[in-house]
């Protein structure tokens, strides 16, 4: 049987009636990369109930994170949204994925583009110091549809720029870009739409998209994903996975529809 761990859940924040992310203690021996997703769950009449939640926490860090929707009539997330300090999940001991640097060849310019909890493996990527390391700008696109479902991955922006040994690195490669569709905002539109029209790079001042110099990494709703991806193709760039690096990546595993 795979390895499957019990965390013990610390704490817990609910963004919005749609959206709330919790941290869990994390086994010593749970390795991972960052951008990678696991199986978690509850333990439901005895038997397991697991999902894939991408891992939200740095690689280096010592505590899990998560970032989930709410179902209501989701066998998993149904029970998860109820989570409270102290509660138990399950984590699975083998993490796997497709959004790592490795599946992607090298470049200058990282796109992250993520709609909703989409944006969870990014969140993981933007706190792992190789990523800076690896390219001249990291790029996080956000999309949602109110401002309200916005809140977490601003945060997490907010704090990396603040952080004590990190910030300055931070501050001078990561560009972050929320944007909404159902609400006047800073910026708004779906992505697709934003890159093109080329507004996206235009508002960062950046080059259009080139596949000579840019990656792209992928995770959302399953219309965004094949949007992106015929737009992608269609402009030249080629998928990567793990036999193959290419010029950019879709995660394909998805919390409950």
């Amino acid at each position: 049987m795979a390895t499957m761990y019990t965390e013990t859940v610390q704490t817990v924040r609910h963004w919005t009636d749609t959206l709330f992310s919790f941290t869990a203690t994390r086994n010593p021996g749970f390795r991972f990369i960052s951008g990678q997703f696991t199986m978690i769950g509850l333990q439901v009449e005895g038997r397991p109930l697991l999902r894939a939640y991408s891992m939200c926490n740095a690689n280096h860090e010592d505590q899990l994170e998560f970032f989930s929707i709410k179902v209501p009539e989701g066998p998993l997330t149904s029970k998860l949204q109820k989570l409270a300090p102290g509660d138990q999940i399950l984590v699975g001991g083998k993490p796997t994925g497709t959004l790592i640097q490795d599946n992607l060849l090298p470049g200058k310019t990282l796109y992250m583009l993520g709609t909703g909890t989409g944006l969870a493996p990014f969140v993981s990527i933007i706190k792992d110091p190789d990523t800076y390391e690896r390219y001249e700008h990291v790029v996080l696109v956000h999309g949602c549809r109110a401002i309200a479902e916005l809140g977490y991955g601003e945060l997490v922006v907010d704090r990396l720029f603040e952080d004590e040994f990190f910030g300055e690195m931070v501050k001078d490669k990561l560009l972050y870009y929320p944007t909404v569709t159902r609400e006047a905002f800073r910026n708004t539109g779906r992505i697709t739409t934003l890159l093109e029209s080329g507004k996206l790079e235009g508002d960062l001042q950046l080059p259009r998209l080139n596949r000579d110099t840019d990656r792209v990494m992928l995770c959302g709703s399953p219309g965004m994903l094949e949007d992106l991806n015929i737009f992608l193709t269609e402009s030249g760039f080629q998928e990567g996975n793990h036999s193959e690096p290419g010029h950019f990546v879709i995660e394909k595993a998805f919390v409950e529809k």
